[in-house]
């Protein structure tokens, strides 16, 4: 789904809502957790998520045998520095800032969290624009990336992957409409489709355009600096398809149920192309030594019930993974 890059194609008046939306953890009425006991760590997924997730709370022990994998220096440091590329606006259920108007909340943050928990060390999360959350990664400033990053092939020669996510792309129509895409591209032809610059599934959008050129037929593409453009375009009609990662379209449909421009999804589609199933996974500088103890730790957390938890929390228990790989195969460098 978005053979992404993802920068996240924020959906769009997501964050408009969510601060308008009311919650058990903005409100404070939650019942605080009980301290964890010494090894163990209390994450809080879906804390601050104005809605957006089932607050959860989750006691993860850490775990000696997956911590001693991990480089001395990031071991001994006792901190896992994550890059999330949400900047400027975020988008739900991915990343975006909490209902306290400062704490980065999401899946993507929340599995971070729970992986550190794992190895034994302190989460410090730096959200930043999707371009500079890699610049992050490949000046070491950050360790791993946790931002609904599509494994690729492309990618692979610069980064090692852990993955953790199906990776599928939706596309997003006002529920009047009655355009639906089933796997032919041929149906974009003489439509207006806004995408997110950077990402898989523009990579995957152009490579469509390239083919409707070829038979003298033609797809535009638009770009928007936020979600918020996004959604005012396709409710005023000026594109007709927002092509984005269906974790963020499948919010907004539930966002925008009630709205005066409802919205659907017209069709899903793999991030990683017509071939393969996408996946979306943690990404480390190449060779760090990070990604197989992120891995396992991902696969603990698969084991032991709390990977599905977590999901749930975030209403995403349909792209889980049986176990978390490795570098596996991912998106070609053509889909042809």
């Amino acid at each position: 789904m978005t053979g992404k890059t993802l920068r996240f194609a924020v959906p769009i008046f997501t964050v408009a809502l969510l601060a308008s939306a009311c919650s058990s953890s903005a409100s404070g009425s939650k019942t605080p957790s009980a301290p964890a006991a010494a090894g163990s760590t209390v994450v809080q997924v879906g804390a601050l998520s104005n809605g957006a997730a089932t607050e959860t709370d989750l006691t993860v022990a850490q775990q000696d045998s997956i911590r001693a994998e991990l480089p001395a220096a990031i071991r001994d440091g006792g901190t896992l520095k994550i890059a999330i590329g949400a900047l400027p606006a975020g988008s739900a259920p991915l990343a975006f800032v909490g209902s306290d108007q400062k704490t980065l909340t999401g899946s993507e943050p929340d599995l971070g969290r729970l992986v550190a928990a794992v190895l034994g060390l302190k989460p410090s999360l730096d959200n930043a624009t999707w371009d500079n959350m890699f610049v992050g990664i490949d000046s070491g400033k950050d360790a791993v990336g946790f931002s609904n990053i599509t494994d690729t092939e492309q990618r692979k020669q610069k980064y090692d992957f852990a993955s953790y996510r199906d990776d599928n792309l939706g596309f997003e129509t006002l529920k009047s409409s009655t355009w639906t895409f089933s796997g032919d591209y041929q149906v974009l032809a003489g439509k207006t489709v806004a995408v997110s610059s950077g990402t898989n599934q523009e990579k995957i959008l152009l490579e469509w355009q390239t083919k409707l050129r070829a038979e003298g037929k033609d797809v535009a593409i638009k770009y928007y600096p936020d979600a918020n453009g996004v959604s005012l375009a396709l409710a005023s009609g000026k594109i007709d398809i927002f092509l984005g990662p269906n974790p963020e379209v499948a919010y907004d449909v539930t966002a925008k149920s009630k709205t005066p421009n409802p919205v659907r999804i017209a069709g899903e589609y793999s991030g990683a192309g017509a071939t393969l199933q996408g996946l979306i996974a943690a990404t480390t500088k190449k060779d760090s030594g990070l990604a197989k103890p992120i891995a396992d730790a991902i696969n603990y957390l698969i084991q032991n019930g709390d990977y599905g938890k977590w999901l749930a929390a975030w209403n995403l228990s349909s792209e889980a993974v049986p176990t978390s790989l490795v570098n596996p195969p991912g998106l070609p460098a053509s889909n042809s």
